[in-house]
């Protein structure tokens, strides 16, 4: 039991103050020889004094604010630890370039949110957070079961961005979002991106220990940018000392993970769809997580007692005795 407002209690000085009077008549005799004694009526004096200083206690009490704490319960569910890392640069508010006639002209962006935000809803025990990125990672959400949050951050990733895709940053800050939290039993972080970006030496060993050391897996989702290269062409071969493709280079860096990893492509709103429903039956596992249950509010008691006390108080006030003639 805990009070909102304990400085409150220091009134309760004051729920004494009807023991301290004597009470009074309003009858008034010549002679008080010809007041009767009369024992019950000094007992129901006494008791309407206990029950005047019981009403002024329990709303002293009551205004204090009493609660219990809150509290965890350990329970075992399906779900996973989600960390959403999401691509905000310019790109992302280009319109599809697939053949989905549905959603005509629809940014990737857009339908990135809307797909999220039904992923989300259709989760029931995950904790997710959010980092959204550019040219460097911005974070926005820790790990959370707040739904409504979560939704709120996904919409919130519209805006203005810049020309610049730094995955790296994004994957580091990422894994971030899983360092001093309990480990559930399932965790896994869900990059969403239109491009890709090369991640330099030192930054490529951070994402390797941190992704294996909290064992964290990988899903990379690529929008596909029209007439882009596949992260599947095995055929490809680049040109003497020439780089691979940043998109297939970043592809075969993350093949190399400690942790499990698998890709996507989508070209459109409908293969998004299918990329990310391909998820959620993926990250259905047994999960350990805490439900909250919050402390229950006393207030309500004791003024309802103030009441009934009240109520008692006139009851015995109108079956008085005013006078004996």
């Amino acid at each position: 039991m805990t009070l909102s407002f304990p400085w409150v209690l220091w009134f309760l000085p004051l729920a004494f103050i009807p023991l301290i009077f004597k009470e009074t008549s309003l009858q008034y005799y010549s002679w008080n020889e010809m007041i009767p004694k009369d024992r019950l009526s000094s007992i129901i004096a006494i008791i309407l004094k206990f029950i005047a200083t019981l009403i002024l206690i329990t709303i002293i009490v009551g205004l204090s604010g009493p609660h219990s704490q809150q509290r965890e319960i350990e329970k075992i569910g399906i779900g996973a630890q989600i960390g959403l890392v999401l691509d905000r640069s310019a790109s992302m508010d280009d319109p599809f370039a697939g053949k989905d006639e549905s959603k005509v002209g629809e940014m990737k962006s857009a339908a990135a949110a809307r797909l999220i935000t039904d992923f989300v809803n259709s989760r029931k025990n995950d904790m997710m957070g959010m980092v959204s990125f550019s040219n460097s990672a911005m974070y926005v959400l820790p790990l959370t079961d707040n739904k409504n949050a979560i939704i709120a951050a996904v919409r919130a990733t519209a805006g203005n961005a810049l020309f610049q895709t730094n995955i790296g940053s994004g994957l580091t800050t990422g894994a971030e979002l899983f360092n001093k939290v309990p480990d559930s039993g399932s965790r896994a972080v869900i990059l969403l991106s239109d491009g890709a970006g090369r991640i330099d030496a030192a930054t490529q060993e951070k994402i390797k220990d941190w992704f294996g050391r909290l064992k964290i897996s990988l899903y990379w989702i690529v929008l596909r940018q029209p007439g882009g290269i596949s992260i599947f062409n095995t055929s490809f071969k680049a040109r003497d000392d020439d780089a691979l493709p940043p998109q297939i280079e970043l592809n075969e860096f993350f093949k190399s993970l400690n942790s499990p990893f698998q890709a996507y492509e989508a070209e459109d709103p409908k293969t998004l769809q299918k990329a990310i429903e391909d998820i959620n039956q993926k990250e259905k596992k047994p999960i350990k997580y805490f439900e909250k249950i919050p402390g229950q509010d006393y207030s309500t008691h004791c003024f309802v007692t103030a009441a009934l006390l009240m109520i008692a108080l006139l009851t015995l006030k109108l079956i008085e005795v005013r006078s004996w003639l």
